[in-house]
């Protein structure tokens, strides 16, 4: 009798033993169903061992082994290596894996009918428009054939005991098409070439390689990893492809292209899926079936049985951190995901992060540069807006210089983009009578208001109410005001100045499906929509040929608070937007309006000097000891009370360990400090790079108690800091 070592998807340090029979077959990487505890449970074999002494026979067993292949060795050493890194027990990131226990179980099946070839002894109208039905669509359930046909259920009940028609069990998940290397459509240009041949050697040599595709915004970089996926295909039938993108609305921008490119739509992997959905692309995924796999930051757990190739598509874009439950950065971990499977992954940006852009210089990734737009198309001219010598008239928002330039490009037939960071119509709402700030219960957070809906939002919480016509505070009726712009507010000034014009809301709140993104992308692509007023989903991926004007409301907004990386994430974000402009033959422009127009990323965007930008921003890091020359962790501590959090924040102090070069800041009032009433203290560590970060965190965290009320998390290189 063998020993299978089983872990579970559950906040676990290691794996359980269990007895396996002799008539089953199990091995490492096993889905297996064993009971933990009073209930069965599904987990996965990390290791099986012999048992010379018997001590098999006082184990439970294992109950069943499921009929999928085996996690593969690299995925068990990714698990175990990110549990490492984020100081996660290894049990939470396996759940991050088996997100769709029914993929385990062949698909379910659905009855349907086909021709026999037999005709019956009895024909009648009704039967011979069935036969006629299924000759054309060869088969089918039997109320899509009773309603192709117009027949009652009780026909084709009749034409099986006739023998006419035979039913069948066909499964409900259908494979995924098979893509294929077909050739390009567009030629490449000469820069293009040379990086998709390196790409391609690369994907071909079957061996850990990390590149880093630097190309300006519209410089092709689709078009050049599409060549390191074909090259996969080519290279093995069995080779996997994961592309991840930092959005779910560019699953949709880009879907047409992958079907256009490869012959077939790849596999989608995110939170917006049904669970039929998710089970099929886990089931596929699982068993090499799913080729390629198009997702969001979790499809990165998913486990492969060949990865050969990772694109992270706008590397640089901070929604690829996850802040919520275990924090890791899926480029941070993608590139560790790579190394084990021996794969090729490229980190594609217009804009790379910082940590990315030092470690291509310092030799840990290749780069690969494309310095310019094939064909007519150049990229825009960028213009800084000083507010200060332009401001806008009272109660507006859009300096003269850019309402001037929305008309004229109206009257020119061309397409405009205005850009606020801010969903709603104002993200503060205040009492004229008694200066109260409405904020969202037990959170300190303001309540932002959704004139369209008459609704109050809390955008950190979700907390939703309608708008009251008195103050909750001190009663005044008709004195609750909205202060600030939001894109609703922007695109009310527009349709004031230019009421002609088509005017479209491009945010998470109008594009809340898949089918609602397609949509607003296409009416802007197909000049349906004039002017398009957009949050940062209007920033990456989309690709507006008629688009020439591009207006940056608050280019300061993203500057305010103590975010280490808030001049880098403003300069990458304002560079994605107004690279919108100008895609195709007609020249493009971009007018940003700020009330900094000193600030280093805004004389850096006026000049076009990307590099000379993150120069000085790696001189400060440097000289700081910040990342990437330094290493951040934070933890962050909540309670229902401030005294709880506040004594259990002593104690987290008192037992941190000594470590050299360390130094420990907190704890502190994080800036957001109550939220869904929980109160919150924050630590944050700095240590040198050479340091096992990773491993003095989980060497202070075990020697801490959590009271039952309080929590304690974790977060590795944070990118958060409220």
């Amino acid at each position: 009798m063998a020993i299978a070592r089983v872990l579970f998807p559950l906040p676990l340090p290691e794996p359980f033993d269990y007895a396996v029979a002799e008539d089953m077959v199990v091995e490492p990487g096993s889905y297996v169903r064993a009971p933990l505890g009073k209930l069965e449970r599904v987990g996965v074999v990390w290791d099986v061992v012999d048992d010379p002494n018997g001590r098999g026979g006082n184990l439970k067993p294992v109950l069943e082994v499921y009929p999928t292949p085996p996690m593969g060795a690299d995925m068990r050493q990714f698990v175990e290596f990110a549990a490492k890194y984020t100081v996660t027990p290894p049990g939470h990131i396996l759940g991050m894996s088996l997100r769709s226990r029914g993929g385990l179980s062949p698909s379910p099946t659905e009855r349907a009918y086909r021709l026999t070839g037999e005709r019956p002894a009895k024909m009648t109208p009704a039967r011979e428009r069935v036969i006629a039905a299924l000759t054309e669509i060869g088969e089918g359930l039997g109320p899509e054939i009773a309603a192709a046909a117009q027949v009652s259920s009780g026909v084709i009940k009749g034409l099986v005991e006739a023998g006419a028609i035979a039913p069948i069990d066909r499964p409900i998940d259908l494979p995924f098409p098979v893509p294929a290397n077909t050739p390009a459509e567009l030629d490449l240009t000469a820069e293009q070439a040379e990086a998709a041949d390196a790409l391609r050697q690369a994907v071909m040599a079957g061996t850990f390689a990390p590149y880093l595709l630097d190309g300006v915004t519209g410089s092709g970089k689709t078009e050049v990893y599409f060549e390191a996926i074909a090259a996969a295909l080519e290279r093995d039938d069995r080779c996997q492809v994961l592309v991840l993108l930092p959005e779910i609305a560019l699953t949709q921008a880009i879907w047409s292209r992958f079907r256009d490119r490869f012959g077939a739509a790849p596999a989608a992997w995110h939170s917006g899926l049904s669970e039929k959905e998710r089970r099929r692309t886990w089931r596929e995924v699982a068993h090499g079936r799913a080729r390629i796999v198009l997702g969001a930051r979790s499809a990165l757990f998913l486990p492969y049985r060949k990865l050969g190739l990772i694109i992270i598509d706008e590397e640089h874009d901070g929604s690829f951190k996850q802040e919520d439950g275990v924090t890791y950065h899926a480029r941070d971990l993608g590139v560790m995901r790579a190394k084990l499977a021996d794969a090729t992954i490229v980190m594609a940006s217009a804009t790379p992060a910082l940590e990315t852009t030092v470690n291509a210089q310092q030799g840990r990734y290749a780069m690969l540069k494309l310095s310019a737009r094939p064909g007519a198309a150049t990229l825009p001219d960028i213009q800084i807006v000083d507010m200060r010598e332009h401001p806008p008239e009272k109660g507006q928002w859009l300096s003269p210089v850019l309402r001037e330039a929305l008309t004229e490009t109206l009257i020119e037939g061309q397409q405009s983009l205005l850009f606020l960071n801010r969903r709603g119509y104002a993200p503060l709402v205040l009492c004229r009578a008694c200066g109260q700030k409405l904020q969202s219960p037990g959170t300190e957070s303001w309540m932002t208001e959704h004139r369209y809906t008459g609704m109050l939002v809390c955008h950190l919480t979700g907390f939703t109410m309608r708008k009251p016509d008195a103050c909750p505070h001190c009663g005044a009726v008709n004195t609750l005001m909205g202060v600030g712009p939001g894109v609703e507010r922007i695109a009310e000034e527009v349709r004031a100045l230019l009421p002609e014009a088509k005017i479209e809301i491009f945010s998470s709140d109008t594009a809340q499906t898949g089918e609602d993104t397609r949509a607003i992308v296409e009416r802007m692509a197909e000049g349906q929509t004039d002017i398009m007023v957009g949050t940062q989903i209007v920033a990456k991926g989309h690709n507006f040929p008629r688009l020439t004007l591009v207006g940056v409301v608050d280019a300061d907004s993203g500057m305010k608070g103590g975010d280490l990386r808030a001049g880098e994430r403003t300069f990458q974000l304002l560079s994605q937007v107004a690279g919108r402009a100008g895609r195709a033959e007609h020249p493009g422009r971009a007018l940003i309006q700020t009330y900094q127009p000193d600030n280093p990323a805004m004389m850096a965007l006026a000049m076009g000097d990307r590099d000379g930008f993150l120069a000085i921003e790696q001189a400060v890091r440097n000289e700081m000891g910040m990342p990437p020359f330094g290493r951040l962790a934070a933890v962050v501590l909540s309670a229902p009370s401030a005294e709880l959090v506040d004594l259990f924040a002593n104690e987290v102090a008192k037992a941190a360990p000594n470590g050299t070069g360390i130094e420990i800041f907190g704890p502190a009032p994080a800036p957001i400090a109550i939220v869904r009433g929980r109160h919150r203290r924050r630590f944050l560590v700095k240590s040198p790079r050479d340091v096992d970060l990773s491993a003095y965190m989980a060497a202070w965290q075990s020697k801490l108690k959590v009271p039952n009320a309080a929590r304690l998390s974790v977060d590795i290189e944070p990118y958060s800091f409220l």
